[in-house]
């Protein structure tokens, strides 16, 4: 039994004996982990699991209490994803815009965007900072950092590598425009048009689009909501079909929100240098964890440089300021190249501006911020699922991130309910878009990245009705 099952089982002991009754509040997550000797995440565990029984509910900026006769909770999605495991050509393009185009109108409830609210990010205080940077910034720089990007702003990242204990040099990363590009470049520097490429299933459409863009072929790989990839279905992947690449998320993974554990991390890393497969690390929303310490990437275990790790500043300090990196270990000369033949540098302002954020040490402070608002949004979204949706409704719990997975019954259209939804105004990310096959038709991604309101209340109120109403 792991640390969090028994931490439940007590807790849950506890509830039956009469111990804690309806409505008395959990101790806070940080006192019972400090309590029982266990760090943040086994606890939100735990409550996770007993929420999924009905035993406890969370209640939006109050913590969690043991549930009273009423509404159960949403059931726990925890079943793996059943992909056939060939080999296939990828044509998503069309239809994911199809479906996004319309969502990104301010008057669109925005469940289905790939983004959290701008009004989370310190917008005011980074362009105070880019002003008075630019005034400051010698005119060489935007010469003397070509390619590989700031060099100020490449320590600070570094910096950041060796808080998680990973050897990392400023001149082993790789300044980008945005997380997209560096994932690209990665993508392009280790495979050629036709080779196959690993990835999860489901996974992040943009994933697929690049695959598409590249001519290369996908292997959907059996993947489980909670604990990421299936290792043996990997293995079996590799030996069937040679696959030039891997492209995984393994921390809050874009849209199941599963987050790998570090054994299994180290097990993937040994996995791929056995076979000599790089794997393209898409590691975009590790600073948006919930507990006490950031997840570490599967770049922690790397020894030999087949991984190469991306991440940016988009998801949790500068959207729209473009700025993401690449360590893309033994491969860094060949993305370097590319990024020379390509974009050529990343925006020089926007560089300067972020290294000086970081440096005087406002990022981490904004940080503690945004993960407390994103983990009290999550439960507010929760809550309104078991008020509003069907009983059957199955979800994750992510311990981070800010995107739920929602499981409905076998007959639901999601398709369908995302245009019956749009119409009045709302918009979710339909499971269709999330694969090769265009699978998951009666899944959909909820995007909890914003405010909790009444406007986003009733929203949920008019999917409920929609999906009754459908079935």
């Amino acid at each position: 039994m792991k640390r969090y099952e028994a931490l439940a089982e007590q807790i849950a002991a506890a509830i039956h004996a009469g111990t804690l009754r309806a409505g008395d509040r959990l101790p806070a997550v940080r006192v019972a982990a400090a309590s029982h000797g266990v760090n943040a995440s086994t606890v939100f565990q735990a409550y996770y699991l007993l929420e999924a029984r009905g035993l406890v509910r969370a209640r939006a900026r109050s913590g969690y209490f043991v549930a009273v006769a009423g509404k159960p909770a949403p059931q726990a999605l925890d079943a793996a994803s059943q992909p056939d495991g060939d080999s296939v050509e990828v044509d998503v393009s069309g239809r994911v815009f199809a479906i996004l185009a319309a969502t990104a109108k301010r008057e669109v409830v925005p469940f289905g965007s790939a983004f959290p609210a701008p009004q989370l990010f310190p917008l005011q205080r980074l362009a105070k900072t880019l002003a008075t940077t630019v005034q400051k910034l010698d005119p060489r720089v935007s010469v003397e950092y070509l390619i590989q990007g700031n060099a100020q702003l490449r320590r600070q990242i570094a910096r950041r590598y060796l808080a998680d204990g990973i050897a990392m040099q400023a001149d082993d990363l790789v300044v980008t425009n945005g997380a997209m590009e560096a994932l690209d470049l990665c993508l392009t520097a280790v495979t050629a048009p036709g080779d196959a490429v690993v990835v999860e299933s489901p996974t992040f459409y943009a994933a697929l689009q690049a695959l598409e863009r590249r001519r290369l072929r996908a292997i959907e790989v059996p993947t489980h909501p909670g604990e990421g990839i299936d290792l043996d279905a990997l293995a079996d992947a590799l030996e069937r079909h040679r696959p030039k690449a891997c492209r995984l998320m393994t921390n809050f993974q874009n849209p199941l929100g599963s987050t790998m554990g570090e054994a299994k991390k180290r097990d993937l890393v040994a996995l791929l240098a056995r076979h000599r497969t790089p794997l393209i690390e898409d590691d975009v929303y590790a600073e948006l964890y919930f507990g006490t310490q950031r997840p570490k990437p599967a770049k922690a275990f790397d020894r030999e440089g087949w991984v190469l790790h991306c991440s940016s500043f988009s998801k949790c300090l500068a959207p729209g300021y473009r700025i993401g990196w690449a360590a893309p270990g033994r491969f860094v000369r060949e993305v370097a190249r590319l990024k020379l033949s390509t974009s050529l540098t990343a925006s020089v302002p926007a560089e300067a501006a972020i290294a000086a954020f970081l440096e005087r040490g406002g990022y981490d402070r904004h940080l503690r911020n945004l993960r407390r608002a994103l983990a009290q949004q999550q439960q507010a979204m929760i809550a309104a699922i078991a008020r509003h949706f069907p009983a059957t409704t199955r979800i994750t719990r992510p311990l981070g991130g800010y995107f739920l997975w929602a499981g409905l019954t076998p007959r639901s259209d999601a398709i369908d309910l995302h245009r019956r939804a749009l119409a009045r105004d709302i918009s979710i990310a339909p499971g269709p878009i999330f694969s090769s096959r265009g699978e998951f038709g009666n899944f959909l991604r909820l995007n909890y990245g914003s405010p909790w309101d009444d406007r986003a209340e009733a929203a949920m109120a008019t999917l409920g009705r929609l999906l009754r109403r459908a079935a």
